[in-house]
């Protein structure tokens, strides 16, 4: 009798009171699908989360805010507060993803393997292949409270249930607005309005400066930085890239030097600062924890690799931008709002034959009332471009005859300084305006020639093309086109000065019209609903030239092709016409096969 009393009092024994890391340090295995360090969880690897997580158990603090580099852990933070919300703290949890798509995929990859993986909580959630076990991938029940995932994307999910612990991942990846509802991290936040002791964490890699959503919430929270101890001074001190040298175009040199005492820190001195480091906060708290950290905390992530990353990705604006948001965690500013028109047209080059760095070319056609535009561009290695030919045809796109002299334009070859010929490889044709039906049916027997409709897609953050759809009236394979976000790659291109990865050249002769257009739009900061977003506005009426320039640039990501790899064939086929030259020639001499057209 004792012992079955003894044994009902043990099961009325409330959790013992832990906190996220020290749950996660008790309970937390790691999947071997989702992690490189599969088994037991150690908040000590990577001390500063931490600080990150037990923040959620302040009762003072009422939202937490984290701006970081990738490569941090911010996704198994979120996982661990997931966790430690079924198995000590059971509350309804919300999980909003950017996406529906990606709401499912972290649910299937993330948490379910979570769950499956640590005994703390495949006791407490049922298989969702069991009968009524009332869980799916998208809402799963546990005692005392349920995990829903959704998208901020999708205004209903964000607007149904209360909620009391709102974790908001990946927040400068959402729209502007849910649907018409608005700011879905304002949806979300609604949710949990009802719960005294409710919790908000917001999670992101920055974006750009003005219109990052985790850069205003971290301005406004009291703003903690990680300091570290020097190994050498004892000083403490906050991690910045400033103080990483290394020897002139030898990333394998890099090391920290600090900033105190000026000794130089090798990867181990490295870690075991970061273990001893701790969290300082550098404004008065209101309620809102904010954590920023840089990839230079990350115990994944040597020195060396910072700074091979850095050197690769200074070639180009575009590039720069992505590692300063996801290797610093900062936002990126623009140097300049607009790209001014005579910049380009002062730097014309002239060639007769296409120049020899040209690998392969594309072609862009906008459909206007009267006319077609269309530009025929080459490519080179790191997607260095030469505007190859501009076309302007004029006449009603909704007859025939305009479209034939298009098909002349594009089936012309263009010889190379090789001696080769070279033709278009692939080519988009806009969809949008008045003429669709007229696109429709100039493409469709033409696919197999890779000559493709796209429609474009106004917002930043999508892909250069997306996934086709055939539901439309012609049945063809129409590609999604994010405009803006090829204008941002564009404009910064057309700032670069030197010849080389991602420069854009331009031949003599072209007209100023071309280059006013090609320069017509800006990059403007406008507030939708109260939140601030980037978009293209133009500076003038005719824009044309810009828009082929894009939808050429579209048919190389279509194509799909690795530039470095065809380049280096280039070279090789280059290297053996060379020999050839200076050996005797035979009666039986094979003739050397084109590097510009065998690519394929």
């Amino acid at each position: 009798m004792g012992t079955i009393l003894k044994k009902v009092f043990l099961s009325l024994k409330p959790p013992p009171d832990l906190k996220v890391s020290e749950w996660a340090d008790t309970y937390r295995r790691l999947s071997p699908e989702s992690s490189a360090e599969a088994g037991t969880w150690t908040t000590s690897r990577a001390e500063y989360q931490r600080g990150m997580m037990d923040a959620l158990n302040d009762p003072s603090v009422r939202e937490v805010v984290i701006m970081s580099s990738s490569q941090i852990g911010k996704t198994e933070i979120l996982n661990n507060i997931v966790g430690y919300h079924v198995g000590q703290d059971p509350s309804p949890i919300l999980v909003v993803q950017p996406t529906l798509d990606m709401a499912q995929t972290w649910s299937k990859d993330r948490l379910a393997p979570m769950i499956r993986d640590t005994p703390a909580l495949s006791s407490l959630v049922k298989d969702p292949r069991a009968r009524d076990s009332g869980n799916t991938t998208l809402h799963k029940v546990f005692a005392g409270g349920h995990i829903t995932a959704c998208g901020a994307n999708s205004p209903s999910s964000l607007a149904s249930r209360p909620i009391r612990v709102v974790l908001c991942d990946e927040v400068d990846r959402y729209p502007v607005s849910a649907g018409s509802e608005g700011d879905p991290v304002s949806l979300a936040k609604k949710r949990a309005a009802t719960f005294w002791n409710r919790k908000i964490l917001m999670v992101s890699t920055p974006t750009n400066k003005g219109a990052s959503r985790i850069e205003i919430a971290y301005e406004e929270s009291d703003k903690r930085k990680y300091s570290v101890p020097c190994q050498h001074c004892k000083a403490d001190l906050f991690l910045e890239w400033g103080n990483v040298k290394w020897d002139k175009e030898k990333p394998e040199t890099a090391r920290y030097v600090c900033q105190h005492c000026g000794s130089e820190w090798d990867e181990s001195e490295r870690i075991r600062s970061i273990r001893q480091g701790k969290w300082v906060a550098t404004a008065e708290f209101k309620g809102v924890a904010g954590f920023h950290l840089s990839a230079l905390y990350s115990p994944w992530t040597p020195i060396v690799d910072g700074v091979r990353d850095f050197l690769e990705a200074k070639k180009q604006p575009a590039t720069l931008r992505v590692w300063v948001n996801t290797y610093l965690g900062e936002t990126w500013e623009e140097e300049g709002e607009q790209v001014d028109d005579y910049s380009l047209s002062n730097r014309a080059e002239e060639w007769d034959a296409i120049p020899d760095d040209v690998l392969l070319l594309t072609a862009g056609v906008d459909v206007q009332d009267d006319r077609l535009e269309a530009e025929v561009v080459g490519w080179g290695l790191d997607e260095e471009s030469w505007s190859i030919a501009y076309k302007t045809f004029y006449g009603d796109p909704s007859a025939p005859h305009i479209w034939k002299d298009l098909d002349e334009f594009l089936a012309q070859t263009y010889e190379h300084e090789s001696g080769e010929e070279m033709i278009v490889r692939a080519t988009c044709v806009d969809s949008g305006g008045h003429n669709t039906q007229a696109v429709y049916k100039y493409v469709h027997p033409r696919e197999g020639k890779r000559i493709f409709a796209i429609k474009g897609v106004g917002g930043e953050g999508k892909p250069i093309v997306g996934k086709p759809s055939k539901n439309n009236i012609g049945k063809i394979k129409l590609f999604p086109v994010g405009v803006d976000t090829v204008k941002l790659l564009l404009f910064s291109r057309f700032k670069i000065q030197e010849a080389g990865a991602g420069y854009c050249h331009f031949p003599v002769g072209r007209e100023d019209e071309y280059f006013k257009q090609l320069t017509a739009e800006k990059i403007a900061t406008r507030y939708h609903k109260g939140f601030a977003r980037r978009e293209f506005v133009k500076t003038r009426t005719r824009n044309e030239a810009l828009d082929v320039r894009v939808y050429a640039m579209a048919a190389l990501s279509l194509l799909n092709v690795n530039l470095a790899s065809l380049a280096k064939r280039a070279e090789l086929r280059k290297q053996a016409t060379e020999v050839v030259k200076t050996t005797k020639p035979t009666s039986r001499a094979k003739p050397q096969s084109s590097f510009v057209n065998g690519w394929r």
